[in-house]
């Protein structure tokens, strides 16, 4: 009897150990052996948990990031909401058409103005005819941009060095402009020669580019920029490819709201509107006056649209500090905090599993859970009357976005709706599977893999194609902390 105990533990042991499930074929290998891991998948329906690894522990999320911020802007803004950026003017206009005053650009943290995604190109040309029909003919003032919407600190204190003076790290101020984007144009030569500085586009008074490039037998953009916030030195380094006529690198503009404010005074006296003071910009106390004309983004809908297909950072910091403004009327990282926490919390979700430093994920120190994804995905997909709305702000694999190679000609090219995170040690994949099976939401968030991005978005590739076609629930008590490898442990206790 007891040697046939025996062999009926022995066998159960050895299908436990050699059947393979989708988890065990994501950790089998060297490359995720010792990473940080926090796996969460569920039927949408349901609920039901159908696989997971140490769902509750927190992990960078990257630019996963911005489903916590557009899901936030979506419910406390309303899918129709606009930014608005103002022309004031302060003081009167006189019979001979003088304004004794100052003209106020007054900024709304609009991330869109004269942005070449989305937004009124035409916006400038706008704000001069208003001053025309204002009767104004000469200012005997300034022209002052007006960012004191926003704190003056633009970049998030908990970004890295590395990053600041690059486009994707630019700052967020209370005035946008450009996509706080200049282009700097190269020419290089031979291999081991540094490249010559040609321009900027656009044409950045006072900006002073400290060139430490070198041209090299690459095909690739290796060039980053160093840059303390608003500093008009713009160091850069690394190399570029050789023997090119032109080559573009992007970095941050230094200071968006000045040269907005020269941009509109050159605009005003090329028809005919003399300034006769200089362009200065107020970051202190939001300045009033009469409203001459006011510019209006798109709406919100679009906004967060731009932001999650193309993982865009600024126009994710924008709306982080524009939620910080809505409550405490102070548009900071502290308060943008503090109302993210405050909803979500109210709304029944996880927060002590959320830990936020920006809107965008670019901070290293940001840290959230697969479980609170899940949970924000599902309240959004079932609760939330923005649903359709936010699903179709996501990127599709295989077709649009950050996924549009994404499971390309796979089972699921075109039914994952999700947004993906990568910067160093970090791949991160969060959102929606929807197939004829079962819907599915998911959040897979791994940091400090031994492999490439390449290799782990190849695993999570397969993980997800597995799950899919899987009808069975994983058993989640046998997997949270335990390694495939180490099951084989079950043989060697039973002898």
């Amino acid at each position: 009897m007891r040697q046939i105990q025996f062999i009926i533990v022995f066998f159960i042991c050895s299908l436990w150990v050699n059947a393979s499930t989708p988890i065990d074929n994501l950790l089998d290998n060297s490359v995720l052996e010792h990473a940080n891991i926090s796996l969460l998948v569920q039927d949408l329906k349901t609920g039901e948990t159908l696989a997971s690894i140490r769902p509750s522990h927190s992990a960078m999320p990257a630019s996963t990031m911005k489903l916590i911020t557009t899901a936030t802007a979506l419910e406390l803004l309303g899918k129709d909401f606009r930014f608005k950026t103002s022309i004031l003017k302060q003081g009167k206009v006189s019979s001979d058409s003088i304004l004794d005053g100052n003209l106020i650009i007054s900024g709304g943290g609009d991330p869109t103005l004269g942005s070449s995604r989305m937004g009124d190109s035409e916006f400038l040309s706008k704000w001069v005819q208003a001053v025309q029909k204002a009767g104004i003919k000469k200012v005997n003032g300034n022209i002052v941009a007006d960012e004191a919407l926003f704190d003056r600190e633009g970049v998030n204190a908990s970004w890295q060095w590395d990053d600041m003076g690059n486009y994707y790290a630019a700052g967020a101020y209370g005035l946008a402009y450009l996509d706080n984007q200049f282009q700097l144009v190269l020419k290089s030569d031979v291999i081991g020669t540094k490249p010559v500085v040609v321009k900027t586009i656009p044409e950045i008074p006072e900006l002073e580019i400290d060139n430490q490039l070198t041209s090299a037998a690459i095909s690739f953009d290796s060039a980053f920029f160093h840059a303390a916030p608003k500093s008009n030195v713009r160091s850069i380094y690394g190399k570029i490819p050789a023997n090119k006529a032109e080559f573009i690198v992007k970095g941050d503009i230094p200071n968006p709201s000045l040269l907005l404010s020269y941009h509109f005074k050159n605009l005003l006296k090329v028809n005919g509107i003399d300034v006769i003071g200089s362009c200065k910009v107020n970051s202190d106390t939001i300045i009033k006056g009469d409203t001459l004309v006011s510019t209006y983004s798109p709406i919100l809908k679009d906004i967060i649209t731009e932001t999650n297909v193309k993982s865009n950072n600024l126009y994710a910091e924008h709306l982080f500090r524009y939620l910080g403004y809505t409550r405490s009327r102070q548009g900071n990282a502290a308060s943008a905090i503090k109302v993210i926490k405050d909803y979500w919390m109210q709304k029944g979700l996880s927060t002590s599993q959320l830990f936020l430093n920006d809107g965008s994920g670019l901070s290293p120190s940001d840290g959230i859970s697969a479980h609170f994804f899940v949970e924000l995905l599902t309240y959004m997909h079932l609760k939330s009357k923005n649903d359709s709305i936010f699903l179709h702000s996501l990127p599709v694999s295989g077709e649009s976005g950050t996924l549009k190679n994404f499971l390309k000609n796979t089972a699921l090219h075109g039914k994952v709706y999700a947004k993906s995170g990568t910067i160093a040690r970090v791949k991160c994949y969060a959102g929606y599977i929807f197939t004829e099976k079962r819907d599915l939401v998911f959040a897979v968030l791994i940091n400090n893999s031994k492999g490439s991005h390449k290799i782990v978005t190849q695993k999570i590739e397969d993980f997800l194609i597995e799950m899919s076609q899987s009808t069975a629930t994983i058993p989640t008590k046998k997997i949270n902390f335990t390694h495939k490898r180490h099951k084989r442990q079950c043989l060697k206790n039973e002898n």
